[in-house]
């Protein structure tokens, strides 16, 4: 007899991977455009970078809808049974009867495949964004974060949490298929100073995204704060500096050590107990902050990737209440209005344009 706590493997609808791989790189671009971000790149100048500008931001973004895009069909296709080379399917073991709890039953040669193909297509798409930026490694942090999360959407899950959940399990398998190479700075700065990392908050299903930036811009736009450009962008750099201000965020570690994550911990720490950067003292605090970490050469991209990932999460047109009614609460301010616009967007042409209204002049995310 089935429960109220059992879900349908059919339950979810699941958006298409074009309209994904849309949204993956709106969050890019809007991430990329927020101003003003301490030691980050912004629509100000290049923060505490010397090899990347908001332009070249912005074309690394769009550089990744083709991956954002096959991670999707990867997904897709395995949980309706196809697999992802055709012979393996993950609708039973990505939809398990008892819910997606640390001891679910999975098959795990179903989800190994998955996660390998995921793996092969997330290497070729930072091959591709190399060669837009001259090997500047622009987004691959947002690529690992973003691909996971959008496969996870893609096979039907009905929440940003479950998303989350499902993403969690496919982080914790091994990819056999990782080339030997150098270690990446954030691996150094993890093994070092002993921080979860990427991976990490992967794993853990994205504290940091989900109890932490999500809540601010979902408060945000229950608030009706969406429709004021200034107060929305507020609102996103206080999720930032939420995040910020807790995360082990490895960026910042390789470049200034434990003492630097605690500038960077403190100062936003402090712009938010000044109020935020929506008030004249926390916007005080904000751009002093933001002259300190410039000065340090320190730049928190992990909390950037995790922001981004957030206002993906955000833009996921979820199933409404009605639709979906084992929903979890805080997802059930969706309106029906807000998915069927989402629904109609057209592809590829997500990125604020130069001209229109409400732009921030993002020609580079032009396709």
């Amino acid at each position: 007899m089935s429960t109220t706590h059992e879900r349908s493997p059919a339950r979810a609808p699941r958006p298409s991977a074009d309209m994904l791989a849309d949204l993956a790189v709106r969050a890019l671009c809007e991430e990329a455009w927020l101003s003003p971000k301490p030691g980050l790149v912004d629509g100000r100048g290049a923060g505490a970078h010397g090899d990347m500008d908001l332009a070249l931001l912005l074309a690394s973004a769009e550089a990744l809808r083709p991956a954002f895009r096959s991670l999707a069909d990867a997904a897709r296709r395995t949980a309706t049974g196809g697999g992802p080379r055709g012979e393996l399917g993950l609708r039973e073991e990505l939809q398990p009867r008892r819910g997606l709890g640390p001891r679910d039953e999975y098959d795990p040669r179903r989800l190994l495949a998955l996660r390998e193909e995921l793996g092969r297509i997330g290497r070729a798409g930072e091959a591709a964004m190399s060669r837009v930026t001259g090997g500047v490694n622009t987004h691959r942090g947002a690529l690992w974060t973003l691909g996971l999360l959008v496969a996870a959407t893609a096979v039907g899950t009905a929440t940003d949490r479950e998303a989350a959940r499902v993403a969690a399990r496919l982080a914790s398998l091994p990819d056999r298929n990782v080339p030997a190479g150098a270690i990446s700075h954030g691996e150094r700065a993890r093994r070092r100073y002993g921080a979860s990392g990427a991976r990490g908050q992967a794993v853990a299903a994205f504290p940091h995204v989900i109890d932490v930036a999500l809540p601010r811009l979902r408060l945000a736009g229950a608030a009706g704060l969406r429709q004021d450009a200034a107060r929305q962008d507020a609102a996103r750099l206080d999720a930032l500096l939420a995040v910020m201000s807790l995360l082990e965020d490895t960026c910042v570690l390789h470049r200034g050590g434990l003492d630097g994550l605690r500038v960077v911990r403190s100062g936003a720490g402090r712009v938010l107990a000044e109020g935020g950067a929506g008030t004249r003292r926390g916007r005080a605090a904000l751009l002093e902050l933001d002259e300190r970490l410039t000065a340090r050469r320190l730049s928190p991209g992990g909390s950037a990737d995790l922001l981004a990932a957030a206002l993906f999460l955000d833009i996921v047109p979820w199933p409404s209440p009605d639709a979906c009614p084992n929903a979890e609460p805080h997802d059930a301010w969706r309106s029906t209005e807000l998915n069927d616009a989402w629904r109609s967007t057209e592809p590829q042409d997500v990125c604020p344009r130069a001209g229109s209204p409400g732009s921030r002049k993002a020609p580079a995310c032009e396709s």
